[in-house]
Parts: structure tokens; C-alpha cells; sequence
């Protein structure tokens, strides 16, 4: 049986770790969050939602998810 590489990433500040080869939207399926109703930031860089299927995380990345919240 092979051994899956686990590499370590930030998720709003806690650490996460993850298969190699994981994609953001790997990510977000797996800690439920709604795609509409956030924006995601990778290492400081807000990315394009069409995206996160092509982007592979990487050892050490620094995830932000901000929710949106409606009122006024």
C-alpha cells in the first residue's frame, strides 16, 4: 500500500494537513463552505473562483476564507 504524502497548510490560521496534489477546491468541498458566499485568498492574493479547480496547494500556503455577510 502507498503512503500518502501529507504536506502542512494554514487555513484562517490553523494549521491543516492535507494530501499532496490538493486543489482549493479540494479544500473547500471537504470543509463545506459555499463558493458564492466567500472570497478566497491565497497567500495574500485574492483568487478567481473559475481557478480553484487548476490550483494545487502547495507545503506552507496560507489560506484566508472570508464569508460574506448581508445586512445594513
Amino acid at each position: 500500500m502507498k503512503k500518502i504524502k501529507k504536506i502542512k497548510i494554514r487555513v484562517n490560521g490553523k494549521i491543516k494537513s492535507i494530501p499532496n496534489d490538493y486543489k482549493v477546491s479540494n479544500l473547500l468541498r471537504d470543509i463545506n463552505i459555499p463558493l458564492k458566499k466567500v472570497a478566497i485568498e491565497l497567500n495574500q492574493e485574492i483568487i478567481d473562483k473559475k481557478k480553484i479547480d487548476k490550483i494545487i496547494l502547495k507545503k506552507n500556503d496560507k489560506i484566508e476564507i472570508v464569508h460574506f455577510i448581508g445586512g445594513g
